[in-house]
């Protein structure tokens, strides 16, 4: 197959799609502008299959580069045969062309090798192909003391050490055994002795063992965090193997055998070559595996997990923004108290403040004074709280404040602080405030965020915003490219105000770099708010390409023509100009005229250039232009007096936010400084595959308290809230190898006994 064909059905496509994307990829174009504005020429393809196809065009391209590399090096030993050059050109996986490679690749002098210069591979060639020959006897021909072999038992270990090496590197063998570990092997794990308490929080941990192909990501993350941190150590079984005695043949030695032809039949060498398969196996070819297994659960692991962190960071970016109006923010904090921020409704920084209304200072009435004060003066409409050290005490200040001013008509919406601390040590704080003290960046950021989620958490490393699983565990390479593309791909599905966007938000739009995002922010500094599209093309360094690529993703909101606010692109505008001179309407008539635009036949509008995919999007854009793909903004109250986990009690009912999505559960925001987690389970009274379909991060929910674990700091809750809480029981701890009790749960998909445990594990890692 041809790499379209290959691609094409993987994303269950056709060829000619993936080729025409492939093609404008190539060119330069961006995921974005292909997704929306390059639909006739990829038949439809959309962002995430465009992303896929991304990510499978890299793997491919990396390993045919690969692929010339080994054909190179083992032509240059002149080694390659025309059967060789078939199967390596065939190889579809990195995997399979090592394998392939694995005999012609460098490697430090060998046992084998050496073996090979003493002359012994001819003595190797006749005990495998004879099994009748007597191996001591056949041996003694090959003695040399020159070359180094003493006597018949040398030579025979130097045979053996040939053979080992060509079974090891059978590329055959290798990748049958390896199907063969897949599909039936488990991974066994044990606690290293002496680490049982040091490594509590693996405890789970210290005496299990699953299907190697069916552990999840995070369990699987889980294992290998606790065998860097030298608590776990873990291996690769056959089931059939267990318990075993080492004298006995493993299952894998018989596939050796068999496939090298080796049996036992009371012949003169069969037990020296059984024993040779043994060797090949325990010393060569089981831990390359074992290696090469735990590499595979890993990668796959992380690629869940990476894919998990990207889901939840596209939620967080695209949640509800409260829109364009004044607000309040406040970092929380004790001892080194509130620090304040009054932003306008564009963002702008209006007043800042340090107010000490908890322990030590307890100045609470004049903290509620001060913030009334410049409530006032500002036109506040919302107050921003952070949700870090001391959010649900300045909370309560906060709700003082509104029951004291109730002519102020505020409202007060907890918001997740996340990287807030990060931005505000950052070098691009630094010079968007370069007046302001660090701690007080902290709350403007805490009051953008709020107006506007993505314009502000742009500004923050993906990393740093903290709504993914085991992220420092992964391929930070990977992980960075799969977040940057969300950002991107978030950014552009919303649109940016070119007026009021600032650098971060600018250069994730389609086609413009960190330099032109600048040049765009300095003209519009020297000369003003941009009145077209057009004027885009007199930014320095803005060329036809970048135009092309971003102008449909920017917005003038006001301008001279009233396309420029829409996400119609300036190429299409001649479509619009052909609907307009067909009826009586002018452009600013026609945008909005629902009930007109809704009679149009898109196939009228057609041309060489634009299809029906391209006319229907302008239609819909031209029904209610720079329409916001974000839900509507919703606040979540969080029950009074409930501020610390002691305070939760069985069978309580609250509302709360969801702030991360698991392969597991969810984890939801109740006011307690602690996130509840709502196991997979208790998502809904129907069967749950995936998390993500029942919930997203920013979700308002209400859920019900099931366990409390104040000593560990752990709530569990259900979204089912007709569950009672009095079937749920908390695990008390195990003996080793003692089994875990059935679950206690009577729905028909629940938690099995432990299940909260394992999963508190995973929170926030």
């Amino acid at each position: 197959m041809t790499l379209y064909q290959t691609i094409a059905s993987e994303l269950n496509a056709r060829p000619q799609q993936v080729e025409a994307a492939v093609k404008l990829l190539d060119e330069g174009a961006t995921v974005p502008f292909v997704a929306r504005y390059r639909k006739e020429a990829t038949g439809g393809l959309d962002d995430t299959q465009l992303r896929n196809l991304e990510e499978r065009l890299r793997y491919i391209r990396e390993l045919d580069e690969r692929r010339t590399t080994v054909l190179a090096n083992i032509q240059e030993q002149g080694k390659l045969t025309p059967e060789l050059d078939a199967l390596i050109q065939a190889a579809d996986s990195k995997t399979r062309l090592e394998d392939l490679y694995l005999p012609y690749k460098q490697k430090r002098r060998t046992k084998a090798q050496i073996a090979r210069e003493a002359g012994l591979e001819p003595l190797a060639k006749q005990l495998l192909a004879d099994p009748a020959l007597v191996p001591e006897a056949t041996a003694t021909a090959y003695v040399d003391v020159d070359k180094g072999v003493a006597d018949s038992a040398a030579a025979l270990d130097g045979a053996r050490q040939i053979l080992m090496e060509q079974f090891a590197e059978d590329a055959e063998l290798v990748g049958q055994l390896r199907e063969m570990l897949w599909s039936d092997a488990n991974v066994k794990c044990a606690v290293v002795a002496g680490k049982e308490e040091a490594g509590a929080k693996f405890s789970d941990y210290f005496d299990f063992s699953e299907a190697l192909k069916k552990i999840p990501s995070h369990r699987a993350l889980a294992l290998f965090r606790g065998r860097k941190e030298g608590v776990l150590a873990f291996s690769i079984e056959m089931p059939a193997d267990a318990g075993k005695p080492s004298t006995e043949p493993a299952v894998a030695e018989g596939v050796i055998a068999k496939h090298q032809g080796i049996s036992e039949q009371g012949r003169p060498a069969d037990r020296w070559l059984k024993d040779t398969v043994r060797w090949a196996w325990r010393v060569k070819i089981q831990s390359h595996l074992n290696t090469d297994l735990l590499g595979r659960i890993n990668e796959a692991a992380e690629e869940e997990a990476i894919k998990v962190f990207a889901r939840n960071l596209h939620d967080l970016l695209l949640s509800a923004p409260a829109g364009p109006r004044a607000t309040l923010g406040l970092d929380p904090g004790l001892r080194t108290g509130v620090k304040v921020a009054v932003v306008d409704a564009t963002g702008k920084v209006l007043d800042t403040a340090t107010i000490y209304p908890h322990v030590p200072k307890n100045q609470w009435d004049q903290s509620i004074a001060q913030l009334a004060k410049l409530a006032a003066k500002h036109k506040v409409d919302l107050i921003a709280i952070g949700n870090g050290t001391a959010s649900r005490e300045t909370d309560k200040l906060a709700a003082g404040l509104i029951k004291r001013h109730p002519e102020l008509s505020m409202t007060k919406v907890m918001v997740s602080e996340a990287g807030a601390s990060v931005y505000s040590a950052s070098e691009l704080a630094a010079k968007e405030f370069p007046d302001l003290d660090v701690s007080l960046r902290g709350a403007v950021s805490i009051a953008r965020r709020l107006q506007d989620p993505l314009a502000e958490l742009v500004k923050i490393e993906p990393k740093s915003i903290g709504v993914g699983q085991y992220q420092h565990d992964v391929s930070q390479t990977r992980l960075a490219r799969m977040l940057v593309a969300v950002v991107e791909d978030c950014v552009n599905a919303v649109g940016v105000d070119v007026n009021m966007a600032s650098v971060p938000l600018l250069k994730q739009v389609s086609g413009l770099s960190t330099t032109l995002a600048e040049n765009i922010v300095a003209y519009r500094d020297e000369h003003g708010a941009f009145s077209s599209r057009k004027q885009l093309l007199k930014v320095p360094r803005l060329g036809q390409k970048a135009f092309e690529q971003g102008a449909g993703f920017l917005r003038i909101m006001n301008g001279d023509n009233p396309l420029d606010a829409s996400s119609v692109h300036p190429e299409a505008y001649p479509v619009v100009q052909r609907i307009v001179e067909a009826s009586n309407h002018n452009i600013k008539s026609l945008v909005g005229d629902i009930k007109f635009i809704r009679s149009l036949k898109p196939s009228d509008y057609t041309d060489e250039r634009f299809g029906e995919p391209t006319v229907k999007d302008i239609l819909g854009e031209l029904e209610k232009p720079g329409r916001d793909p974000r839900p509507e903004f919703k606040t979540a109250q969080f029950a009074e007096g409930v501020e610390e986990v002691k305070d939760l009690q069985p069978g309580m009912v609250l509302e709360g936010v969801v702030t991360n999505v698991t392969n597991f559960g969810a984890f939801v925001d109740v006011g307690v400084h602690q996130d509840g987690l709502v196991h997979i389970s208790a998502l809904s009274d129907k069967f749950v595959k995936d998390p993500h379909q029942v919930v997203k991060a920013g979700d308002l929910v209400k859920v019900k308290v099931m366990q409390i674990d104040i000593k560990r700091k752990r709530v569990g809750l259900t979204m089912r809230l007709g569950d009672d809480h009095r079937d749920q029981v908390v695990e008390k701890p195990r003996e080793r190898n003692q089994p875990r009790s059935k679950p206690q749960h009577k729905k028909s998909q629940q938690a099995p006994q432990g299940a909260m445990a394992d999963a508190f594990a995973k929170l926030k890692r």
